[in-house]
């Protein structure tokens, strides 16, 4: 009974594969084989090179714009880890305002909170007393002396901002 199976199938598949032979031109190029056919003579034909799109004035502002943006979004950050921007800084800001670039971020604002209450919220959040998907995958790996160190980063970020302000 296997054999029999197996022969009809094997007869249905080499079928199915000159159908395709036949009508689809699957090896030889198919339906795209005829596209880049007729793209290689377009092009000898005319002997057209594509210029570069200019930009129009709008679109030279927009792009202006944007970078002034992100300039003005930079201008209020202070110095911080390495750490805190790969782990922290996509949610809270650089500057953990909760902003960026006049945009409300995911994370809330962290900045001028006190580091003894950042680090029990961060102990929360690792250990899953706090829920929060998104900061238990990132503390899951870190030690309680790393997250000293960044409640006591992110607890001077007032202090920073006032000498930045200052200055």
């Amino acid at each position: 009974m296997k054999n029999v199976i197996v022969g009809v199938l094997t007869l249905i598949v080499v079928g199915l594969m000159g159908f395709v032979f036949m009508n689809g031109r699957a090896y030889h190029g198919g339906e795209a084989g005829k596209v880049t056919e007729d793209m290689s003579t377009f092009k000898q034909s005319d002997n057209v090179v594509a210029k570069p799109t200019e930009k129009s004035d709008r679109e030279k502002e927009d792009e202006k714009l944007s970078a002034l943006r992100d300039k003005a979004g930079n201008a209020g950050a202070f110095k911080v880890s390495n750490e805190y921007k790969s782990k922290c800084s996509s949610c809270h800001g650089v500057n953990g305002s909760g902003m960026q670039n006049g945009k409300k971020l995911m994370g809330p604002k962290i900045i001028g909170q006190d580091a003894e209450k950042l680090y029990t919220d961060l102990i929360d959040f690792k250990a899953g007393r706090k829920e929060n998907i998104i900061m238990k995958g990132l503390l899951m790996n870190l030690t309680e002396e790393d997250l000293r160190r960044f409640a006591d980063e992110i607890g001077e970020f007032a202090q920073k901002a006032k000498e930045q302000n200052s200055q």
